[in-house]
């Protein structure tokens, strides 16, 4: 491949699937990508910088060379955990990503704010990101403000760990002949995990519950498109949780989008039908718009906007920090908005 001449941008992913890494150049859009199945670790720092490090090096050295990109003047790193777990994260990654790379601007970001990015683009709103977790990021370009995120033992009320968790519940319920239950959510959750008093002793000594209470997700979903009851119930309560956060969070001016996005959405129109009943409930005046695309696109728009100096973003000490030279304008601009 020819080499490109222009500057340069690395864009990174990271959640709880392993790394996502786009090399592109500014003017020419992405030119090459890979993906990593290893999450990079938490410990007592939160957030492993030198993990982090370790994967993203030889990934964007390699998508350099493919891409023939000879100058990275830029690198957007968007992950999940950030606002809580990445103190370590903002004061080693961008030194170490100048010293090894040579970049000369580093922007770090949530993945929520990635998530609010790659949905909306830079305009006011808010979007509701639901996976395993939920959370709900607005901004009214002054300032961000964020709803719910605090993991499955404190809140992402109406994520696909909550749902699956309330449609265990049920199932328990019906197995005790206590009211509230659903034989149907019980036949699921017996068919998936085997019978339901062992259920206990197969989730609670397991690191992973959060992604295993969301495993059951789906069969929620297939219960409620059945016809079951409660398990329709459990996904309009998700769903008034999800406009509750999105509705916390949306700009109080004008005509705001408000988008979706995240994988808990691939249920379908079961839960999105739902999703929009309670949005047109809660805000009325919001425009509900259909995501442009997902964190990574949001990470390469950011990267893009960036060089080209069209970034219009608020900084925020915890969900959108950058590092850049003295008298770089999006920085300062960033920094009078923190």
């Amino acid at each position: 491949m020819a080499a490109v001449t222009g500057p340069g941008y690395l864009a990174v992913d990271s959640g709880g699937s392993g790394l996502r890494v786009v090399v592109g150049a500014g003017g020419r859009g992405p030119l090459a990508r890979a993906a990593s199945g290893e999450p990079v670790r938490t410990g007592a720092r939160g957030i492993d910088p030198d993990d982090l490090l370790e994967q993203l090096l030889p990934m964007a050295r390699a998508l350099c060379a493919e891409a023939g990109v000879g100058r990275l003047d830029t690198a957007v790193v968007g992950a999940a955990g950030m606002a809580s777990l990445g103190g370590a994260l903002r004061a080693e990654l961008p030194a170490s990503l100048i010293r090894e790379l040579g970049v000369r601007r580093v922007a770090l970001a949530a993945d929520a704010v990635t998530a609010y990015v790659g949905a909306l683009g830079p305009r006011p709103g808010a979007v509701i990101a639901a996976g395993t977790g939920l959370i709900a990021i607005g901004t009214d370009l002054t300032r961000w403000r964020r709803a719910d995120g605090w993991g499955h033992l404190l809140g992402d009320c109406g994520g696909g760990a909550w749902i699956g968790r309330a449609g265990m519940e049920a199932a328990l319920r019906a197995h005790d002949g206590r009211e509230g239950g659903s034989a149907r959510l019980l036949a699921s959750a017996e068919d998936m995990f085997g019978p339901a008093a062992g259920l206990p002793g197969r989730l609670y000594p397991r690191a992973d519950r959060p992604a295993v209470l969301a495993s059951f997700a789906p069969r929620v979903g297939e219960c409620a498109a059945g016809g079951d009851p409660v398990a329709v119930a459990v996904l309009r309560a998700a769903a008034r949780h999800m406009a509750d956060s999105a509705a916390a969070v949306c700009p109080a001016e004008g005509e705001p989008a408000v988008g979706v996005t995240g994988g808990l959405f691939r249920m379908g129109a079961d839960l999105t039908g739902l999703v929009d009943e309670e949005l047109s409930k809660r805000l009325p005046r919001a425009r509900r718009i259909t995501a442009e695309g997902d964190p990574l696109h949001g990470a390469v728009r950011i990267a893009e906007d960036l060089i080209i100096g069209s970034f219009t973003l608020p900084g925020d000490a915890a969900l959108l920090s950058l590092t850049a030279p003295e008298g770089d304008d999006a920085a300062r601009a960033a920094d009078a908005l923190t």
